[in-house]
């Protein structure tokens, strides 16, 4: 396959070349290259080619929610998102807390082919908060990652003795990272939003920054009493980005992601009491989006992760206070990012690509350089096309986006997964 007329973009930064692919792999990088005898030509000219975005923040849903996603519903969404990795979050129906889950979910992954699908496992069984999950023996077969997500780790102690425990276990060399759900759920039980001035002024139950920031610098101290490594979720306060910027001067293990929403939506937009715009942790205000744009262009924040969420139609029309938090993220996540960040599109790739590599632990085959010999995990987007979404055209089996009907600028028009073009034109080929 030869990939003609685009810019590439990656770490050595950017220069007009054609890519050649070979067996999986890149084969050449330069200007110009004459097309082999048969050889498949994709189109990039007006594009960049950098290396495949990667999710440290899927949901998925399978095993147990497969009426809102499945995890080839799910692979073909992030592929047509420009991702070549995703990591599948635990919070499943039964939880990935047993190597027998986990290796359902990547079976299913690499069933789908679409994406690599990489489990995370939780950290207590469950996602109870009573019991450690079997750390060692899930890292044991390849997971790197561990959460609670959409669960907070709420007992201080039991948050201790998981870092203590994960300091010590390696997967390739490579230590574990627990990632943090951020929410001191005793602050938080009825709210439906953010608490400020627009709740008061909808009359809706409202949710403190504080619940998230009390567990972010908890979190941050435990891991200085500890030492291992930890990732904060969905940073979405002020404060929080605060606290964050200031443990990194302080050369503590810290590493945070926030997401396409919570750099794009405010709490006003509740005012007509919709649950699309219902997420965990809440929008917030803009003066938070502002300060949370500001962590991501400053590298405080190290990622853009979608939280993709999706919910069964019916789900999302119950009334605000029943129905369940979350968005759809994957297919949006690029058109989100370079629509509202002011940021030079090679750090908007970085945060999508290969720094979440590196905190989910795929660097040695996705977010790598384009260069001769490497992994063939690529992503060619348009960054100047202009777009909506359509929801019948979206390839997750949910429909709850917030973006209907709100520009977005910069779209995938190809993804390469192990050389084989698995999106081609915007359209995945399976």
């Amino acid at each position: 396959m030869l990939i003609r007329g685009g810019t590439v973009l990656d770490q050595a930064g950017r220069r007009r070349s054609d890519v050649r692919l070979e067996e999986g792999r890149v084969g050449e990088v330069a200007p110009d290259l004459a097309p082999a005898d048969g050889e498949e030509i994709l189109d990039a000219a007006g594009c960049i080619v950098s290396p495949g975005f990667v999710d440290l923040h899927t949901h998925l849903r399978e095993p147990g929610r497969e009426e809102a996603e499945t995890i080839e519903t799910g692979s073909r969404a992030a592929a047509r998102g420009g991702f070549t990795c995703v990591v599948a979050m635990p919070n499943t129906d039964p939880t990935q807390d047993s190597v027998s889950v986990v290796e359902f979910v990547r079976a299913q992954g690499e069933a789908a082919g679409l994406c690599d699908v990489r489990p995370s496992g939780s950290i207590t069984i469950g996602r109870l908060g009573e019991q450690l999950s079997p750390l060692a023996e899930l890292a044991a077969v390849g997971v790197h990652l561990f959460t609670d997500d959409g669960d907070g780790v709420q007992d201080p102690l039991l948050m201790r003795r998981a870092l203590e425990y994960a300091a010590d276990l390696h997967h390739d060399g490579t230590p574990i990272v627990l990632a943090q759900h951020c929410e001191v759920k005793r602050l938080t039980e009825g709210a439906v939003m953010h608490e400020g001035h627009c709740c008061s002024r909808f009359g809706l139950p409202g949710w403190p920054a504080v619940a998230e920031e009390l567990m972010v610098y908890r979190d941050i101290e435990l891991v200085r009493l500890t030492g291992a490594p930890v990732h904060i979720l969905h940073l979405s306060t002020a404060r929080s980005v605060e606290l964050v910027r200031a443990a990194k001067a302080d050369g503590l293990p810290v590493t945070a992601e926030a997401t396409p929403h919570h750099i794009s939506l405010t709490d006003e937009l509740l005012e007509g009491y919709s649950a699309i715009y219902k997420v965990n942790p809440p929008l917030r205000t803009m003066a938070d989006v502002e300060a949370v744009r500001a962590g991501l262009a400053d590298g405080t924040i190290d990622a853009i992760a979608t939280d993709h969420a999706p919910h069964a139609p019916e789900t999302k029309e119950q009334p605000l206070d029943q129905a369940p938090p979350g968005m759809l993220g994957l297919e949006t996540a690029l058109g989100v990012s370079l629509a509202h960040l002011d940021m030079d599109v090679t750090n908007v790739v970085a945060a999508l690509s290969w720094k979440p590599a590196a905190i989910a632990g795929v660097a040695d085959e996705h977010g790598r350089p384009i260069e001769a010999g490497e992994p063939a995990n690529l992503t060619v987007f348009d960054p100047d096309e202009t777009w909506e979404v359509q929801p019948a055209n979206l390839a997750s089996k949910s429909r709850n986006t917030p973006y209907i009907g709100v520009p977005l600028t910069g779209r995938t028009r190809h993804t390469i997964l192990r050389g084989t073009a698995v999106v081609i034109d915007g359209a995945a080929t399976r």
